[in-house]
């Protein structure tokens, strides 16, 4: 542990003594990274943030404003409706949706514009039936599954 600063010496020469004391007994020998740039700080222009951004990365979080996690969530739905596997599902996770879009709609949270409108249901479930009845290559149905009638 450090010493304190015993009282008339200047607190630059006492933090210099100290630092020339650790040098001596080889403290900042072989430490790693010596001897090399700051990645961040030479990659990058700087930006005042970056603590909490760092600290983000190395917690895996991510922060989008409500706007865009909605946009990524309408992607993700619409990815995964192919796999789906019945009518009602697909109607259930488009409507859910919708239901969302519709209220981002009509209370705008701070932040970018949503830029989407509600999915037209029934053009996605024809959409649906349409690459239920097409083969995939080789014959299969998507995703190995049986063709399932109107839930």
């Amino acid at each position: 542990m450090t010493e304190r600063k015993p009282p008339g010496v200047t607190f630059e020469s006492w933090v210099d003594r100290q630092i020339r004391q650790a040098e001596d007994r080889g403290e900042f020998t072989e430490l790693p990274g010596a001897g090399k740039p700051l990645p961040e700080v030479t990659d990058t222009p700087y930006d005042e943030l970056w603590w909490i951004k760092r600290k983000m990365a190395r917690e895996g979080l991510s922060v989008l404003p409500p706007t865009l996690a909605l946009r990524k969530e309408a992607e993700d739905v619409l990815a995964a409706v192919p796999a789906l596997p019945s009518e009602r599902a697909v109607r259930r996770a488009v409507e859910d949706v919708n239901a969302k879009i519709r209220d981002m709609m009509f209370k705008p949270p701070p932040g970018p514009p949503l830029g989407l409108k509600p999915y037209d249901v029934e053009r996605i479930v024809q959409e649906w039936h349409a690459a239920r009845e097409s083969p995939a290559p080789g014959g299969a149905r998507p995703e190995g599954r049986e063709e399932t009638g109107p839930a």
